[in-house]
């Protein structure tokens, strides 16, 4: 079972993109971040057309998250993250696919720091943290894939020096992300590549980032201790982001036996 996650960056802007990497890569289920899109514009019949069921929620210009299944319609068990009555951006959804319950997260970038977007990133992270926990303790099979907006060390960045006020590698960003780790949950990527720089999954589109290969790795799937041992491969399918009219994401996969 392939599972794929995809900061898509404009589904409709970059709805060719998406439809080749579909029919190319065939993911089991590909999680969608950044749809910039209300739910009544998420293109559907294209998607369905595809061989696609899709769950989704939309946001008029920012955010947005979506799951793509080919192994099942997706059964929603969330549509966003608890403890946030007041928060209106779509950025959390849940589904069970196939025997595996996935969350499919975009959290807040952060930036300009300091100030009320990096406090909201930090509010945001402790939310998922404790809903992770409550995930954990159900014992299911669960995967959190998304775009984090965190590089989780030096070995994430291909180098920092431009990056020191980022709110991507603040210590605090870090930090939430470790203690997500030590949750128990499996960083798939770097499970597959323990020694050496695992592949960047985001380039940004100035300073020619990509022709430069100065990436960062962002995007995360990680799956629950009851998922690790049925975790074969993970990889970065980098070849979509050099394409015409790309996102500045890579899709990120795993892969279970």
């Amino acid at each position: 079972m392939r599972i794929a996650t995809f900061n898509i960056n404009g589904v409709n802007t970059r709805l060719h993109n998406l439809l080749a990497w579909l029919e190319e890569a065939r993911p089991d289920v590909a999680c969608l971040q950044e749809l910039k899109a209300t739910d009544t514009r998420f293109p559907s019949a294209a998607i369905r057309e595809a061989g696609y069921e899709a769950v989704w929620k939309g946001e008029h210009r920012w955010n947005g998250v979506a799951i793509l299944s080919r192994v099942g319609e997706p059964v929603v068990t969330r549509r966003a993250l608890p403890g946030g009555q007041r928060d209106g951006q779509s950025r959390y959804l849940e589904a069970a696919v196939n025997g595996v319950l996935i969350a499919c997260l975009y959290l807040p970038n952060g930036n300009p720091r300091p100030g009320p977007k990096f406090d909201y990133k930090l509010a945001w992270f402790e939310r998922l943290i404790a809903h992770a926990g409550e995930l954990l303790e159900t014992g299911a099979p669960v995967v959190l894939a998304g775009d984090y907006n965190v590089v989780p060390t030096e070995a994430d960045i291909y180098n920092s020096r431009s990056w020191k006020t980022d709110a991507l590698l603040q210590p605090e960003s870090r930090a939430a992300f470790a203690r997500l780790l030590e949750q128990g949950w499996v960083d798939g990527l770097r499970e597959r590549y323990p020694e050496d720089p695992p592949p960047w999954t985001f380039w940004q589109y100035f300073r020619q980032a990509w022709a430069r290969d100065a990436g960062l790795r962002i995007d995360h799937l990680l799956v629950s201790p009851s998922l690790a041992g049925r975790l074969i491969d993970a990889g970065v399918d980098r070849d979509i982001r050099g394409r015409p009219g790309a996102s500045d994401h890579a899709p990120t996969w795993i892969e279970l036996s």
